[in-house]
């Protein structure tokens, strides 16, 4: 119990940012190219209530957190709604309003990294290990976020920046995928398939931000 409760203390933080400035960076650039529902709706925001989905972000995660023993966390927001039929090209700007999300979060797997960087260098003191350690947090959150959102799978926005790339008599077939997404999403879970796929790709990140930041 002590480790789950320091696990949910460690990443509260990381992740209600990384699902807040996701969800909210996809009403933003849908509102810069034409298309004002999110902006209306109030979902252009940093309250992280406006984005929580009971479901998916609260008891989803929380019941995967006691079942593994603090190991596995898994959920959702609350998807910003955007009218694609309203932005100005809509084929092309989805892809724009798609990566938006991932965006974010690479942004701030940057900022972590640099608060992570920080913590290590200085002088030890009763908040350099817990920076540490929520930053490290950080970087996995967004890192897992990112990746999963670019799988190229309906309505993932992998899916939706392949719909907008793909030509035009692929794309709408492609597209038909979104009802089965969800569903195909989950088998992917419980089958151990997204674990194959992400952990290299996480790994790969991972490396690369040590790289870039020197750790």
């Amino acid at each position: 119990m002590d480790n789950i409760i320091q696990t949910l203390a460690i990443y509260a933080i990381p992740v209600i940012f990384a699902i807040t400035l996701h969800e909210a960076a996809h009403g933003y650039v849908a509102r810069h190219f034409g298309d004002p529902t999110a902006w209306r709706l109030g979902r252009i925001t940093l309250n992280p209530l406006r984005h929580i989905d009971a479901f998916g972000t609260l008891l989803v995660p929380a019941l995967l957190l006691f079942a593994s023993a603090g190991q596995f966390m898994f959920g959702w927001a609350k998807p910003v709604p955007v009218d694609f039929g309203r932005l100005r090209h809509p084929k092309q700007d989805m892809l724009w309003v798609a990566a938006a999300g991932p965006g974010a979060n690479l942004v701030m797997a940057f900022a972590w990294a640099a608060i992570l960087k920080l913590a290590v260098v200085m002088p030890d003191n009763a908040y350099s290990l817990p920076l540490a350690e929520m930053a490290r947090a950080g970087i996995n959150v967004n890192g897992v976020l990112m990746l999963l959102n670019l799988l190229p799978l309906p309505p993932l926005d992998g899916g939706r920046i392949a719909v907008s790339l793909l030509p035009h008599n692929l794309s709408w077939r492609f597209a038909r995928l979104e009802r089965y997404g969800f569903f195909i999403l989950l088998a992917l879970l419980f089958l151990g398939g997204l674990d194959l796929v992400l952990t290299p790709l996480l790994r790969a990140f991972l490396f690369f931000i040590k790289s870039l930041f020197a750790f």
